[in-house]
């Protein structure tokens, strides 16, 4: 971990353009590469961010982070106050609560109800950056990762994004594709995964225990 308190401005160019005007700001660049800036206040959300992979250029007093889309994030160092670097190790990540532990269990014995055709390759995946819930086979011989959570927020949508862009690295893989899965997922999880074509469902976990759901249906 890499961590800054600067001086900065900030332009990004892709999709869109913005420019965040000279004020003090902490930059953090995390061992997998992702460049993030915050304020101070936000809650945990970053002004503006750039995920791995990507390459990030430091010339005199700028530092230019381009991904493989060609999105580029300029930030413009005015004055660097601090910076100190400091290797975190391996993160062990969150461990799942009683729900989530069972709905990913339920589900690697039944992943065809996530998609006709979908066979299991191995639970807890294992990437550089921690393990992926389910890891299928589809029909046409993709792989597909599958994040499981009980309530499906942007969060988790961030954390299927990181661990595809470490999949799609490996040559074993042809093709990778996401899938969010959740009993209950946002509507701005939802909008996130749409854009980035991650795939989303919510499953019914009475259902798939074998329990006549009490959900209202029309038929």
């Amino acid at each position: 971990m890499r961590i800054l308190i600067a001086d900065c401005s900030v332009d990004y160019e892709g999709r869109l353009s913005a420019h965040l005007p000279e004020a003090t700001r902490l930059i953090m660049v995390k061992a997998d590469g992702c460049v993030a800036i915050h304020a101070d206040g936000g809650a945990y959300k970053p002004l503006n961010w750039m995920n791995a992979p990507n390459t990030l250029i430091e010339e005199e007093g700028r530092w230019i982070v381009t991904n493989p889309k060609g999105e580029q994030l300029t930030i413009t160092l005015h004055e660097v106050h601090s910076e100190t670097r400091h290797e975190l190790g391996q993160d062990p990540g969150l461990e799942k609560d009683g729900v989530e532990a069972q709905l990913q269990k339920l589900l690697a014995e039944r992943v065809d109800v996530l998609e006709e055709g979908l066979t299991l390759v191995r639970r807890e995946y294992p990437t550089t950056i921690g393990p992926v819930d389910l890891l299928c086979r589809s029909s046409d011989g993709g792989a597909v990762a599958v994040e499981i959570k009980r309530k499906g927020g942007i969060d988790g949508v961030e954390q299927l994004t990181r661990y595809l862009d470490f999949l799609r690295r490996d040559t074993r893989f042809e093709s990778v594709r996401g899938m969010f899965v959740a009993l209950d997922i946002t509507p701005q999880a939802r909008a996130l995964a749409s854009d980035r074509d991650i795939e989303w469902q919510e499953v019914d976990y009475d259902e798939l225990r074998g329990i006549e759901s009490d959900h209202l249906k029309l038929f």
